[in-house]
């Protein structure tokens, strides 16, 4: 099943702004971010994709950051530095636009 072309786009950004890869410390406040403009299911999604080639640490580790996102929130200087790498990758920190499946 191909990924939904707004889901493409945010992991083009992850990418673009962590060129490099999310460091683990980064995790944590990366999801918090996203969760403000995704659902469970897209976080999940972009979890999933982001740890496919990832090693088995890396997969425990994002899993474990999701999980924290509900239990604890990050420092605001952690999402401040996410933020900004995110920015510099051309994240649109605003509500991005998605595209429904009729193209509006």
């Amino acid at each position: 099943m191909a990924m939904p072309p707004f889901l493409a786009s945010v992991i083009e950004w992850l990418r673009a702004g962590y060129p490099e890869g999310v460091p683990e410390h980064d995790y944590l406040p990366l999801f918090a971010l996203l969760r403000r403009k995704l659902t469970d299911d897209e976080v999940t999604t972009i979890a999933d994709e982001l740890s496919a080639h990832g090693d088995p640490a890396s997969v425990l580790a994002i899993h474990t950051a999701i999980a924290e996102v509900t239990q604890q929130p990050p420092l605001d200087g952690d999402i401040n530095r996410v933020s900004a790498h995110l920015a510099a990758g051309g994240w649109p920190l605003a509500d991005p636009a998605r595209t429904t499946p009729d193209g509006a």
